[in-house]
């Protein structure tokens, strides 16, 4: 971006000079040219200044909206026209929330999985596949599938390292959880996270919306969209006073109308994210360190 030039409170010429760098700050400098560590204080409610911040923040907000569009794309395994990426691809926060994804894509000539590396309105998406091979495709849509659903998972993640990938959207080393194949009879939750201690549920509460995740009755949830319908992954925190200590219980999923689901009930996407939740909630919990005798 070109520097623009600052003036005083007063309405007289500054001397400085302003812009927004690639870091999303705004940047000063002075007239001989020197870039300073801040913006001085007799220009920071310059319209160019203010002007400037607020692009910042827009653009900040933007970015958060692509990845968390994508991330959503990704975790339903949606398809997506590929006439959309290709228009939304000069966007570059749209293109790094979407560049080198796993994306899966049927263009008449069998299904290709591989990297996603470019899009043009005028030659379609460009992919990498785990050949090695780079190709064109031009599909009606493509899938950009959930981790758990991908069967060459291990060698995509090998082959995404050799490449040197860097998703923006968690999807080649997201954590993942493979629902067993058996439950003990009449297994109705999942107790692998229950029993967490927090000093206060303030503390869950509060990790969970640095995670993201609402809570709801006492539970963290995630709405998982599988199969046609929304299923709920619920671990239950506490409903307490805030202040209270609480402990973490089971992990459950539901239909969208309280209708309990079995574990073997459960899609492959709502089992791996709810266990991934639970997962990362309770390892906010207290650990009580161990006391070596002397």
């Amino acid at each position: 971006m070109g520097w623009l030039d600052a003036q005083h409170l007063s309405g007289r010429a500054s001397g400085y000079q302003v812009r927004l760098g690639e870091n999303g700050r705004v940047q000063c400098r002075n007239g001989k040219g020197k870039l300073l560590s801040s913006v001085p204080a007799s220009i920071k409610d310059d319209p160019q200044v203010v002007q400037l911040r607020q692009l910042a923040e827009w653009l900040s907000r933007h970015e958060a909206e692509c990845l968390s569009t994508v991330d959503g794309w990704m975790v339903r395994s949606l398809p997506v026209p590929t006439a959309l990426i290709c228009e939304v691809w000069a966007d570059a926060a749209w293109a790094d929330a979407l560049r080198d994804l796993v994306v899966t894509a049927d263009d008449g000539g069998g299904a290709a999985v591989g990297f996603l590396r470019d899009a043009d309105p005028r030659i379609g998406l460009g992919v990498v596949t785990l050949d090695g091979d780079s190709l064109r495709a031009r599909p009606e849509s493509v899938r950009i599938p959930h981790p758990v659903l991908l069967d060459d998972l291990d060698e995509l993640r090998e082959f995404g390292a050799e490449l040197g990938i860097e998703q923006k959207v968690q999807q080649l080393f997201r954590q993942t959880f493979v629902r067993p194949a058996a439950f003990p009879a009449g297994k109705t939750a999942v107790d692998d996270y229950s029993g967490g201690k927090f000093e206060q549920l303030n503390h869950a509460l509060g990790r969970c919306r640095t995670l993201g995740y609402p809570v709801r009755g006492g539970d963290a949830v995630y709405s998982a969209f599988e199969d046609g319908r929304v299923v709920e992954a619920r671990y239950w925190l506490g409903s307490d006073y805030p202040e209270g200590e609480t402990w973490t219980g089971e992990l459950r999923w539901a239909l969208e109308d309280g209708t309990a689901l079995a574990p073997a009930d459960v899609g492959p996407v709502a089992w791996s994210e709810g266990m991934r939740m639970a997962a990362a909630i309770h390892a906010g919990r207290v650990v009580e360190e161990a006391v070596v005798a002397p």
